[in-house]
Formats: C-alpha cells, sequence, structure tokens
C-alpha cells in the first residue's frame, strides 16, 4: 500500500505569519502556486495561505497589501503523516474540501501532497478523480 512520504512534494515553499500580503502574492506567482504553508520557527506549520485566502479575506475585506499573513491565512488546518496511505490521504482531501493536504511529523511541515500528486506521480488517476469530485461538488 503506498503512503504518502511515497508522493508528496517535499521541497515546498513557505512563508511565515508576518509576511504581508503582497509578498506572498508575489511569491505565489513567482512559483506558480496558489498555496503556501504558514512556518513559524523555521518549520512549525501553523496554517496556509491560499489565493482565495488573498482575494476574499485580503482584497475582499479591504486589507492593504502591507496585511500581514496571519491575519488572513486558514488556521486550524489537518495535515497527513508521511505514513498515512494514499487512499486515506485522498479522503482527507475530499471530506475538507481541499486540492493540497500539508505533510507533517510532529507540528514539523515536511511536505505537500496535491491532487496532482495523487493523478501523476503514481497513476492514482482514480483516487484523485474521486477526490476532485467530491471537492467540485459539496455536500450540503
Amino acid at each position: 500500500m503506498r503512503k504518502v512520504k511515497d508522493i508528496m512534494t517535499d521541497q515546498v515553499v513557505t512563508v511565515s505569519p508576518k509576511d504581508n500580503i503582497y509578498e506572498v502574492a508575489v511569491k505565489m506567482k513567482d512559483h506558480d502556486t496558489g498555496f503556501m504553508p504558514v512556518v513559524e520557527d523555521g518549520d512549525r506549520l501553523i496554517g496556509v495561505i491560499t489565493d482565495r485566502d488573498l482575494v476574499i479575506r485580503g482584497i475582499a475585506e479591504k486589507h492593504p497589501g502591507s496585511t500581514a499573513v496571519e491575519a488572513v491565512m486558514t488556521k486550524g488546518i489537518r495535515a497527513a503523516s508521511p505514513d498515512t496511505p494514499v487512499d486515506d490521504a485522498a479522503d482527507m482531501m475530499a471530506d475538507q474540501q481541499i486540492r493540497r493536504l500539508p505533510v507533517t511529523e510532529g507540528e514539523r511541515l515536511i511536505g505537500v501532497v496535491s491532487i496532482g500528486d495523487l493523478a501523476v506521480r503514481n497513476n492514482f488517476a482514480d483516487e484523485a478523480g474521486d477526490a476532485l469530485s467530491d471537492i467540485s461538488h459539496q455536500v450540503h
């Protein structure tokens, strides 16, 4: 059975809670991503910030570009461990309606699993498709 550690991306670009949202937007553009883990003390995961967070909690709520990441980031996120089975990670992503899942050892960020990792890296097209379908069609 494949584990998250087998398919995760371990070279993750991060931001700190004190970075401002303009800096995050530039970093997202430079790294062609809409998701960045927020870490303190080097690698302790405390949240994530997405392009959606920037738009909804940043721009739409009229926070200037100098607003700190901690004011708009998503807190209280769940993460997978490196030994989490891939099927369980896909289920977590579907349950949480997310396309990227941080991977931690304790509180330390060690990687990220994305829908693309599920599909591309190890031919998990069915799991990725199911997770994406569940994410795209929220249950009310």
